[in-house]
């Protein structure tokens, strides 16, 4: 206790002893007690005895029956918690080799797009021959012709296609001949789930990941009083496409991105990166039909450039896509190809592929299509 609480204890005693002997005074004057009088004074009180009594407690015992059974459920207690300690531990070491697993997986993914894994032999030697070029990289249609001085894959890739690149100003354009093209879950009115939001993700992915200046052209050329008819669908897009090019001369590289058609039971999809990824094609025209030759009223100075641009996009998905390009369509029009060197058609997916497996190729897309205009091998 506190001298103060001891001096307290003591005034109260002797208040409660003293008060009968002293009644007779007007007043009670309590004298000046000194430290050590204090503490002999205290000692004599009965509440001190009372109170080292309780200062000494000792615990109850329990009998030893009770005692061992306390034991036996202590340890059983603790076993437990260090099972369950130990089992946290197992599964934070799972989780951690798990999350450890897939980086090292994604890592790979990620290094097998950005290193040349090709399927076919792409030597000069083997790119040599006309019939292995074309039954590698070429589709031709019935209703064309070619020829191995047209389709030489040595000029192809001498040709620079590169571009000095400019973000102040636009210099790729995309755009939709048959903007109404939907896929297998597309949502009715929604035009982000049909062929022009695909071609926003590419608009994105070339903006935000290569920095380059995209114009987007989301105009419908495919419609017409309220209904699908694509018959002057490309004469209406290029009257579109001509006048954005001459607002913005700095265009270089112009897009027509498309969805193709295929048999409801054909499913054009790869995996790319962990991604189901559908299956991309260029579609070149050549102005050139088996029954009149040259078409005249559709020249295109630009034939050999646009299939330099073709070629050399196949060319960089063969390396690091093997399984990303169906192969170059060639067909006997010109689908407004002759509006810049680097034009061109591509058809990505079909109607049987979903929307997300669409805008999923983007990505190997846009990343093969910096390849050719930056110069990477």
């Amino acid at each position: 206790m506190t001298r103060f609480q001891k001096a307290f204890c003591v005034i109260l005693c002797l208040s409660l002893v003293g008060i009968p002997a002293v009644k007779k005074a007007d007043f009670i004057q309590i004298p000046q007690i000194k430290s050590e009088d204090l503490e002999r004074l205290w000692k004599r009180l009965p509440i001190y005895g009372y109170l080292q009594e309780k200062a000494v407690w000792e615990p109850k015992k329990e009998d030893p029956e009770t005692y061992e059974k306390i034991v036996e459920a202590n340890e059983e207690y603790l076993a437990g918690k260090v099972l369950d300690e130990n089992q946290d531990s197992v599964e934070q070491e799972e989780e951690k080799e798990k999350e450890k697993e897939q980086s090292e997986k994604e890592e790979e993914s990620v290094q097998a797009a950005v290193t040349p894994h090709p399927v076919l032999d792409l030597s000069a030697e083997r790119l040599a021959d006309y019939d292995y070029l074309v039954n590698n990289f070429f589709i031709i249609d019935p209703n064309t012709q070619t020829s191995p001085e047209q389709l030489n894959a040595a000029n192809f890739l001498a040709e620079d296609l590169t571009m000095k690149q400019d973000n102040s100003k636009p210099q790729i354009l995309i755009y939709h001949s048959h903007s109404q093209e939907d896929f297998t879950d597309t949502v009715p009115g929604d035009s982000s789930t049909t062929v022009v939001g695909v071609g926003d993700y590419l608009t994105e992915i070339l903006q935000s990941q290569y920095g380059y200046q995209v114009l987007h052209i989301t105009d419908a050329f495919d419609i017409v009083d309220g209904k699908i008819d694509r018959n002057q669908a490309y004469d209406f897009a290029r009257e579109k496409v001509e006048q954005v090019l001459e607002e913005n001369p700095s265009i270089e590289v112009i897009i027509d991105l498309h969805r193709d058609g295929v048999p409801e039971d054909r499913h054009l999809v790869t995996e790319i990166n962990g991604k189901p990824t559908a299956q991309i094609m260029c579609f070149n025209g050549l102005s050139y039909t088996t029954n009149n030759g040259p078409v005249e009223y559709l020249p295109n100075p630009y034939i050999q450039d646009n299939l330099a641009f073709s070629f050399q996009l196949e060319y960089q998905a063969a390396q690091y896509y093997p399984d990303l390009y169906r192969g170059i369509y060639l067909a006997g029009l010109r689908y407004n190809l002759h509006l810049r060197p680097k034009a061109i058609l591509l058809e990505a997916g079909a109607q049987t592929n979903s929307v997300e497996e669409v805008k999923n190729a983007m990505e190997p897309f846009a990343d093969i299509l910096n390849r050719v205009l930056t110069g990477q091998s």
